[in-house]
């Protein structure tokens, strides 16, 4: 690891001032991805100012029904509360599906969402990676793409996002608060994450120096049914190969609010907005689950080696949506 300066920061206008000014800094949270990438020389900050001692840790119940999740609560504790649980229950499903229970102890939601890709090639030093230096190309194509996308990739990267967290969030139509130095600002978490393009590199919207502070969650529907499923090559501790957060809200026979969210398939998080097209004001049978998986699929480009991902994102798919349909006639 490379030598760094460490400061702690007292307050969210100076830690982002501190960071903002010098090029070379980072906020430091929980650490789990971050310091990670720092051994391996991926990442190599000279200075990290820590934001996890900053009062962004509360979870609170906003006046519309909404909920306010603090950029610094853990993802254990986030998964653990009370309202998490009964009114958001697929972001519940997925934060226990990440990671290990000793990191989401110190993962951060901040933290969960700003995660780097787990691409074999990116976290080697002794590649080629255009995400982590762009311009000298992309290791992976012609190379290992298992956990690699099928959908939204560029020529430059083929890699996919990791979180959990963030493909419930998406589904679930998050807004993430954002301070920088001429205020706070709001950005939907669908326009958050970038696709690859030409620019790899850039895995969010965030300038330089921009501290995620919070993340908002709308009311969830009424009579809803949600899930979150993960695929995965073992039962802990590993990424999805393919990942579905699903909403359904069923009235009379007739899908009237459909919401879902794919993951280990492209670059961010991918609201599966064909789909969900095709779901609204159709009846929830197994037909239009499946026209629904075709539709969102159909633009699928997978590389020689991850084909198997878009016969098993049609069938998890469709999977998750006839569940949901099982559980609302219940």
């Amino acid at each position: 690891m490379i030598p760094f300066e460490y400061e702690r920061a007292t307050d969210v206008d100076s830690a982002v001032a501190t960071v903002t000014a010098d090029p070379r800094a980072a906020f430091l949270a929980g650490g789990t991805n971050l310091v990670d990438h720092m051994k391996l020389g991926v990442a190599g900050p000279h200075l990290l100012v820590d934001v996890s001692r900053l009062p962004l840790d509360d979870v609170e119940t906003l006046p519309g029904g909404g909920l306010r999740i603090g950029a610094a609560v853990r993802n254990s504790d986030l998964a653990a509360h009370d309202v998490v649980r009964a009114r958001y229950p697929m972001l519940s499903r997925a934060l226990l599906s990440g990671a290990s229970g000793q990191l989401r102890n110190l993962a951060t939601t901040a933290g969960n969402l700003l995660q780097r890709t787990r691409c074999v090639y990116f976290q080697d030093v002794t590649t080629p990676c255009n995400k982590r230096e762009p311009g000298t190309g992309c290791s992976a194509l012609g190379g290992y793409v298992r956990y690699h996308a099928i959908l939204g990739a560029s020529e430059h990267c083929v890699a996919v996002h990791p979180s959990d967290m963030a493909v419930a969030m998406t589904a679930l139509d998050a807004v993430v608060l954002v301070r920088d130095t001429g205020g706070e600002r709001r950005i939907p978490l669908r326009e958050f994450f970038r696709l690859p393009g030409d620019r790899p590199d850039r895995d969010t919207v965030l300038r330089h120096g921009d501290l995620v502070t919070a993340v908002e969650l709308p009311p969830p529907p009424a009579g809803n049914r949600s899930a979150y499923r993960k695929v995965r090559d073992r039962a802990s501790f590993a990424f999805a190969v393919v990942s579905v957060a699903a909403e359904l809200t069923i009235e009379d026979a007739s899908i009237t609010s459909a919401r879902v969210a794919l993951g280990g398939v492209a670059h961010r998080p991918w609201r599966a907005t064909r789909a969900e097209e095709v779901l609204l004001g159709s009846p929830p049978t197994e037909d239009a689950f499946t026209a629904a998986a075709e539709s969102e699929l159909a633009a699928a480009q997978p590389l020689p080696g991850n084909e198997f991902k878009v016969y098993l994102t049609r069938r998890v798919l469709v999977s998750v949506l006839r569940s949901l349909a099982e559980e609302a006639r219940r």
